[in-house]
């Protein structure tokens, strides 16, 4: 969420799009003329915002968008877009994580198949490498109870090993996500690791900014 008094939409520096900043990610440079992301958008300094695709921020420090941007010498490294990757999947694991300490996750598939048929379920968490015969029983039994709905997503953008260290047991590979505001925090952090990963042919980037697009 913006923070107070923070303007609502930015000008994206790569493509020159004016953009929600939810659909944005702020960038500034540290001490050293480092381009760093600043994710929470709270770090100093001049910010140079880029919409929150894997492929915008890789093409931004191809084309050396931040130096344009901040008019001064700055370095982007290489695999910017993979510390951004990085940083928005540990930020939704650690929302599953808080979600749990609320008791607003189930985990194992008895408890989630019972959940499915009972409680107010707003998303499936499914191990990247689950069993389709597991993710399917699951999705059909979620897809008839709430057809028509939209009240319950799948998502499998982690492995189980992750859901592990994000739910403090061993070998997860069912897990459901329960209504509540700490459920809902975690589906908003899933969402945008999800939209940072998705179309990386389609979101090119588009021309490379000369805008000023700081603050």
């Amino acid at each position: 969420m913006p923070r107070r008094n923070e303007p609502l939409e930015r000008c994206c520096a790569l493509t020159r799009e004016t953009r929600p900043v939810t659909e944005l990610i702020r960038f500034v440079a540290d001490p050293d003329g480092k381009i760093v992301p600043d994710l929470k958008r709270q770090l100093p300094g001049r910010g140079v915002w880029v919409s929150a695709t894997h492929a915008a921020v890789a093409a931004a420090q191809k084309k050396r968008v931040f130096a344009r941007s901040l008019k001064e010498q700055v370095t982007a490294d290489e695999d910017l877009a993979e510390r951004v990757d990085a940083l928005l999947e540990r930020a939704a694991l650690n929302s599953v994580s808080l979600a749990r300490k609320a008791g607003q996750v189930l985990a194992g598939f008895a408890k989630v198949e019972a959940a499915l048929k009972s409680a107010d379920v707003i998303a499936l968490l499914l191990a990247a490498d689950a069993g389709e015969d597991g993710v399917r029983k699951l999705s059909a039994i979620a897809k008839a109870r709430f057809a028509g709905s939209g009240g319950c997503r799948t998502v499998r953008s982690f492995a189980s090993t992750q859901l592990d260290l994000a739910l403090g047991r061993s070998n997860v590979i069912h897990a459901a996500l329960l209504a509540g505001s700490a459920s809902e925090n975690a589906l908003m952090r899933i969402d945008a690791l999800e939209r940072f990963r998705a179309n990386p042919d389609e979101q090119s980037g588009g021309v490379a900014g000369g805008a000023a697009t700081q603050d």
